[in-house]
């Protein structure tokens, strides 16, 4: 029996968008190929906010986190950490041998405009990474406010990973200064898991040029410079089915719900999941910071995460526990991609039955 999956990523898929998957192949050298990436850069560049180059990767979005700090960093990283996925940022540096420094929030807590000004004003940075909404801690960074504080610094290049929030929360890449922004397919933009997607800002890629060592696979330089001389063409094979899939749903996304109007529907799923979880348990995170695309809930009645959910797969629904060391002292709710306010509520009050809460 599917289970309906109510857990970050990856997620359930369109029956429509995984049909999409099935295209016969095409060459990838060939000019169809070219158009079929074009017409995603166009739609991207929507999702992302930016009129900069929107470049593809066969890979989950660590494939260019990594990519990012290694292709971009000449002298130091500074690396903004709210969560698990903060700091695999900081070990993908230390395992390339790009230096970095790590500045970690408590977990709940977000990245301040204090943290990044005090690490700016050390002159000791030229690159800085942000996540802007953490899965481990159900937290979501405000850009707009750590904006104004990185751009008094135009030479450091800016880095965010909104792998788990793009397509499901505004993003303004352009406005907020961001110079290489990420995601990738198996959550909020409702695709399988094997694609990621970023943009890249001519700023970062004359940085890139100072860098030696960038890697191979993930030398985002390399990525750039051959979709601009061969027509969005890529330097090695690329997921043909994917780009089919994500071509379709973009469509969806951008033109049949229209971008506004799929931003509310993930509040709206918030809203209820937060009501939810106040009234029965507690928000995790702080309320001032929490996710539009899922919801982590403080297990404050000590339930066993891992039975319910087992309780759940009976039913055919799938929550997720606590990630890493907050397992079973949390537990996440999604409410990303193609789920709906009416779907939520039935896994809530499924859960009440399960537990029989009052």
């Amino acid at each position: 029996m599917h289970k309906r999956l109510f857990i970050p990523g990856p997620v359930d898929v369109r029956e429509d968008v995984l049909q999409k998957m099935a295209t016969p192949q095409i060459g990838h050298r060939t000019k169809e190929a070219s158009d079929l990436q074009r017409r995603i850069s166009e739609k991207m560049q929507k999702v992302f906010g930016t009129k900069e180059q929107i470049m593809l990767s066969t890979s989950s979005g660590s494939g260019l986190m990594e990519g990012a700090i290694r292709s971009c960093t000449a002298k130091r990283a500074a690396v903004f950490s709210v969560g698990a996925f903060g700091n695999r940022w900081y070990d993908m540096a230390k395992v390339n041998n790009v230096p970095a420094d790590k500045y970690e929030s408590e977990w709940g807590q977000p990245t301040t405009p204090e943290m990044i000004e005090e690490a700016l004003a050390t002159g000791l940075y030229d690159l800085i990474t942000i996540t802007m909404n953490e899965t481990s801690t159900g937290v979501m960074n405000n850009m707009e406010e750590l904006s104004k504080v990185y751009k008094k610094y135009p030479e450091v290049v800016v880095c965010v990973d909104t792998v788990s929030c793009a397509a499901g929360v505004e993003i303004k890449a352009d406005e907020w200064g961001i110079d290489i922004v990420m995601t990738s397919t198996q959550k909020a933009l409702g695709l399988p898991a094997g694609l990621a997607i970023c943009s890249m800002s001519k700023k970062a890629v004359e940085r890139a040029k100072e860098v030696e060592f960038r890697g191979m696979y993930f030398d985002l330089l390399n990525l750039y410079e051959t979709i601009q001389k061969k027509d969005h063409q890529y330097p090695s094979t690329p997921s043909l089915a994917h780009m089919f899939a994500l071509d379709y749903q973009l469509d969806l996304i951008v033109n049949e719900e229209g971008l506004e109007n799929r931003y509310n529907r993930h509040l709206e799923g918030a809203k209820i999941v937060r009501a939810w979880a106040e009234k029965h348990f507690a928000i995790f995170p702080n309320k001032d910071y929490m996710s539009q695309t899922l919801t982590n809930i403080e297990n404050t009645k000590g339930i066993d995460v891992g039975e319910l959910n087992k309780k759940l797969g009976e039913r055919g629904y799938m929550i997720s526990n606590g990630y890493g060391k907050m397992k079973n002292k949390t537990f996440r709710i999604a409410h990303m991609a193609e789920t709906t306010p009416e779907e939520l509520k039935e896994l809530l009050a499924i859960i009440e039955e399960i537990l029989d809460l009052k």
